[in-house]
């Protein structure tokens, strides 16, 4: 498996090795010594599976006491993946970084916790699967605008289908300091 450091600490892009043949391909996902040799935590409790269609995007979510980490990739379709940096005290604080995850590139991220998270589908349909470091709680679901123009984030459609609740997310400079997690 390849790994690419990206420009925030912690947030990685990997490429599996991809094996096929005329009956299909093979890769591996996840092997946990070579996470644990990435620093990457090991130990994932909670998988989700997502499935949307084009334009819709997601996001830009995190938790603050319960942070999540997670392992993302696309089995099907492909989607705009974008991480932004909300930890305090951080030297890359309000920063991102984006990848397009493809069901034929097999590419992966893994998105440290205290970075808010956030995808656009760029296919008809794409079926979005995350594995998670901490259990989903909804009472500390916090999140920021996927297009505060503050961020500069580029993504690829500009005018995303996005959730009622994920319209009212505050921009990040309106995020109180209480509700961003710590570095």
């Amino acid at each position: 498996m390849e790994v690419r450091k990206t420009s925030l600490p912690g947030l990685v892009v990997l490429v599996p090795k991809i094996h096929g043949d005329s009956r299909g391909f093979f890769m591996e996902t996840f092997h946990a010594k070579t996470f644990a040799r990435l620093g990457i935590p090991q130990l994932f409790v909670q998988d989700n599976h997502s499935r949307s269609g084009l334009g819709v995007t997601r996001g830009l979510h995190y938790q603050r006491r319960h942070g999540q980490g997670k392992l993302v990739r696309v089995v099907r379709g492909s989607v705009f993946d974008v991480a932004v940096d909300v930890r305090l005290g951080s030297p890359t604080f309000g920063q991102w970084f984006g990848e397009l995850l493809t069901e034929e590139n097999g590419h992966m991220m893994y998105v440290p916790e205290g970075f808010a998270h956030g995808f656009q589908v760029t296919s008809e349909t794409a079926d979005f699967l995350y594995k998670c470091t901490d259990f989903y709680a909804p009472e500390d679901e916090e999140g920021i605008l996927w297009n505060d123009p503050a961020l500069k984030i580029a993504w690829p459609l500009p005018h995303g289908l996005v959730s009622e609740k994920d319209s009212r997310l505050p921009l990040l400079s309106e995020v109180s300091r209480e509700r961003l997690p710590i570095l």
